[in-house]
């Protein structure tokens, strides 16, 4: 090969940069593209605040000028100061079934951040917990859904012979919608409604729900701040992802719990999953894209869990059964008949213990990967 790795600097360049997997879906027969305006603005520096406390790099490689492979190199100064580490983490690697291409990207962002005074390189990892992080290594069969990995199998070995070794892995339960509510549920509810002064909120419209987005992004902050990459959002991100997916969001399946003083101190978001509708507008919203989306969210039966949290002084005290009866009946009511529960560290026991105690079993594993420079 005549390779060459050139940093992306054009505009044209970053439009190869961003639009590389759909050139090169590398065989996954059910791949499914990205939001592509969602790609567009996360590549944005005058949009994307992480931007403002991160170095970043990326590059694209050639091979007699044709696009093999692409790679972002991220060094989040921001989160480094705040944990004391030097750690650089790589991000967005695609490249052809070639392991002098993998070589030479990540070669190329390891020199990059060893060069920045760095010690370890982690990945794939972007700006934070909520983009796409890791690698899928199992489940390929099953069809991926929003703001997850949708690489080839081939890519995992390819980064592992390049002495990377395993740093942690997510996994993702599949969990059938119960067809009755365990009545343990019941009970646990029952007796934590009687001991605490809350209430359940429930929303039927985005008007309803929208002036709990932003409490919802702060209960984030303070339950996920010890999460491997989190950074706690500011009020500008916070806003910046409610805008943008607030239009996704069935508001049916945002279930909210404030205490006596009307403060949220725990939610679960879930959404009916809309990938068959991505695939069939290519990933792109507009003019018409939309209508493929929204179609999909209502054929579908399956669910997908975004998020969730429960405040640290409420933590153990019967929420997410309440929170969990609420889901359920509305699943339900909308003929789901199982849910997928997003990516969870494999070291979060608790949420692990949750998921298997009501019957989800593992059935997609993302791998993050370390290397010391």
């Amino acid at each position: 090969m005549n390779l060459e790795l050139v940093p992306v600097r054009t505009a044209e360049q970053e439009r190869e940069f961003i639009f590389f997997q759909e050139r090169h879906p590398n065989g996954r027969e059910n791949w499914v593209p990205p939001i592509w305006m969602d790609e567009k603005a996360f590549h944005s520096s005058k949009k994307h605040p992480a931007y403002k406390v991160s170095r970043t790099e990326r590059w694209l490689a050639y091979d007699s000028n044709n696009a093999v492979g692409r790679i972002m190199g991220i060094i989040h100064d921001e989160y480094n100061t705040r944990n004391s580490e030097k750690t650089a983490r790589f991000y967005a690697l695609e490249c052809i079934n070639n392991q002098d291409v993998a070589h030479a990207l990540l070669g190329t962002a390891e020199r990059w951040a060893k060069d920045q005074g760095m010690e370890r390189i982690i990945g794939p990892f972007g700006f934070s917990d909520k983009d796409p992080e890791g690698l899928q290594v199992e489940g390929f069969e099953f069809t991926p859904v929003i703001s997850t990995a949708t690489n080839a199998a081939f890519l995992e070995q390819l980064v592992v012979n390049e002495k990377y070794s395993k740093l942690t892995d997510c996994v993702v339960y599949r969990l059938d919608i119960p067809t009755v509510t365990p009545e343990i549920f019941h009970r646990v509810a029952s007796r934590v409604q009687q001991k605490l002064e809350i209430q359940l909120l429930e929303f039927y419209s985005t008007r309803q729900l929208k002036p709990y987005v932003l409490p919802i992004f702060r209960l984030i902050n303070e339950t996920y701040k010890n999460l491997l990459g989190f950074v706690p959002l500011s009020e500008k991100e916070m806003k910046k992802l409610s805008s943008q997916y607030l239009p996704l969001l069935d508001p049916h399946f945002v279930k909210v719990v404030v205490n006596g003083k009307n403060e949220l101190i725990a939610f679960i978001i879930a959404v009916p999953d809309f990938s068959d509708g991505l695939k069939k507008s290519k990933g792109r919203l507009l003019p018409f894209g939309f209508l493929e989306v929204f179609a999909a969210m209502k054929k579908t039966q399956q669910l997908n869990l975004l998020l969730g949290a429960v405040h640290p002084d409420y933590q153990g005290k019967g929420l997410t059964a309440l929170l969990g009866i609420s889901l359920f009946e509305a699943a339900r009511k909308r003929n789901f008949t199982f849910c997928d529960s997003h990516l969870i560290l494999e070291t979060n026991t608790k949420m692990r213990s949750e998921m298997e105690r009501i019957g989800g079993i593992v059935y997609k594993r993302y791998r993050i990967f370390q290397k010391v420079l």
